[in-house]
């Protein structure tokens, strides 16, 4: 078996980057709960999509660069069996968290072909990896020991079918760590940037909500609500439009920088919405498993590499949804793409990766939290496992909501509490972030963003909050909603984290398991089961007791 495999070994070990060879989500009783539920895309103040909804089909006349909408059949549940690692890897659970796809092992060919030498990347687990190399999670083997049952070490050698004939380009083109607001983005000065590439952008002003804005500044206020890398947006701002060092060649460049031709998505800052909306499709789908081919705009498909990481599965699938085929290529690889431009901009990303990544370490453990309310006060969980931020992403967030006597945004003198002890790195528009390991940085260690923050008595910018502490009141402010309450999230090193994935969110000793669909899911707790749903119900209340067990 040995001497079969070598030929594999001598091609990973050949590749130019480290990480190239790795690369591979009342009316009951005596009260009335409100009915709650996040919109899939949140709005800001500005009445502004902070996460562009896409629209199948809105290309417009004349339009040169349509986008195709993804599919959006839920993934199935698999069934959680904890075990250890020996010759075969035993089955766990990985919740869905898009709503993409999830493909069926590939049939075994007729002439079995070599296996696959695989390394494992940080942030692998062992469903997402069987579904991208088309097999059975037992079919996988290894000849080392280690846990299967959440995150597997980075760097693992596993031994897999071939069931692929043919697949995208194995290469990898962007590390993770230059997708997501990661610590690599740290110290990196927008304003200053655009200012000092002298192009269209440093004169360019958009008015939202807040009143002018200027380039650097929807650059840098598109990358802080997704957590996004503003490095990210400035290079395909430049590659689609040369705005960051020149000028609009004409005016549906100046209107669509991106190249997305649709009339509800004019403007800088709606363009990158609509990105930012491909990337986390991109990056988060394919880093759960939940899809593995790209759709191009002339309805033609491709199964990418098993073996890419989700900077690049990220990369691959915007442009998948702007370019031809026969030109996508050019665009991921050569001395002119998008790679290419990236690395004169801002020099090897995969350099700066080294010192930051891996992002979500194979250790990594959440600290302790409670849940989001007072102590003897009974609240509804009216959302499970859903979008962090906008309609895709990892199913990161979880909703709740307080008692309320009717439905809908109704003004509440509830508290959200902390829960967990940190500083608060932003305060306003709805949003409170607290940074947990109080650097004042959200781009590294734990952040937990709390959204629909009221206005009035909401804790400023700049605060230290012990875990308890009074965050403010419940609302409908800083998105769209149906009913007051409030949308936690949790993310780390930039990454938001899967509420119901193989780190789930836990709120004093409440499990979230995620659903089949967004806003599903259930919190579990010895035995006892609340279950998720938006209608607020007397079976969603949850109650966090005066001692807090």
């Amino acid at each position: 078996m040995v001497h079969r495999l070598r030929p594999m070994i001598a091609w990973y070990r050949k590749t130019k980057y480290p990480g190239k060879r790795a690369g591979i989500i009342m009316v009951t009783l005596a009260w009335l709960f409100s009915t709650i539920a996040c919109s899939q895309g949140y709005v800001s103040t500005f009445d502004l999509t902070a996460t562009a909804l896409f629209s199948g089909g809105g290309a417009g006349s004349g339009e040169v660069l349509p986008s195709l909408e993804a599919p959006v059949d839920a993934a199935p549940t698999v069934t959680v069996e904890p075990a250890v690692m020996a010759t075969t890897l035993a089955a766990q659970d990985m919740p869905p968290t898009l709503l993409i796809e999830t493909p069926e092992p590939t049939s075994p060919l007729t002439t079995p072909l070599p296996p696959i030498l695989y390394y494992t990347q940080a942030g692998d687990t062992l469903p997402a990896v069987a579904i991208r190399f088309g097999v059975n999670q037992e079919e996988i083997t290894s000849n080392e020991v280690f846990d299967v049952t959440g995150f597997i070490p980075a760097g693992k050698l596993l031994i897999i079918p071939n069931r692929l004939e043919t697949t995208g380009p194995p290469d990898a083109v962007m590390p993770d760590s230059e997708i997501v607001y990661s610590p690599s983005a740290l110290g990196f000065d927008i304003e200053a940037f655009v200012q000092e590439a002298g192009g269209y952008l440093a004169g360019y002003r958009e008015y939202l909500g807040d009143g002018w804005n200027s380039g650097a500044r929807v650059i840098q206020k598109v990358a802080i609500e997704n957590s996004i890398n503003p490095r990210i947006l400035l290079a395909l701002v430049e590659f689609q439009a040369g705005w960051v060092y020149g000028q609009p060649a004409n005016l549906a460049v100046t209107d669509y920088p991106l190249g997305f031709i649709n009339k509800d998505k004019k403007g800088l800052y709606k363009q990158l919405s609509w990105a930012v909306q491909q990337f986390s499709i991109g990056y988060y789908g394919w880093r759960e498993g939940l899809f593995t081919s790209l759709t191009f705009n002339n309805d033609t498909q491709m199964r990418l590499a098993p073996t890419l990481n989700a900077g690049t599965a990220a990369v691959e699938f915007l442009f998948s949804r702007l370019y031809h085929p026969d030109v996508w290529n050019g665009v991921i690889f050569g001395d002119k793409s998008f790679g290419a431009l990236y690395e004169r901009m801002y020099g090897n990303p995969w350099l700066r990766a080294q010192t930051v990544e891996p992002l979500l370490p194979v250790n990594l453990t959440q600290p302790e939290l409670q849940l989001p309310f007072l102590p003897a006060r009974v609240w509804s969980f009216t959302g499970g496992p859903h979008a962090a931020w906008g309609p895709d992403g990892a199913w990161a967030a979880l909703d709740f909501a307080p008692a309320a006597a009717e439905s809908g945004c109704v003004k509440s003198d509830d508290w959200v509490a902390a829960v967990g002890t940190g500083l608060v790195v932003r305060s306003g528009n709805g949003v409170v972030v607290v940074d947990l390991d109080g650097d004042g940085y959200e781009q590294t260690g734990w952040a937990i963003l709390y959204l629909h923050i009221r206005s009035d008595g909401r804790i400023p910018l700049g605060a230290w909050v012990e875990q308890g502490s009074l965050i403010g009141h419940p609302s409908c402010e800083g998105g769209v909603a149906t009913g007051t309450h409030v949308h936690i999230v949790r993310k780390y090193n930039g990454e938001w984290v899967a509420a119901g994935g193989p780190l789930p969110f836990i709120l004093d000793g409440w499990t979230a398991k995620a659903g089949a669909k967004p806003y599903e899911g259930s919190l579990n707790k010895e035995g006892e089961v609340v279950e998720a749903c938006t209608c607020g119900s007397f079976e969603t209340r949850i109650l966090r007791p005066k001692d807090g067990n």
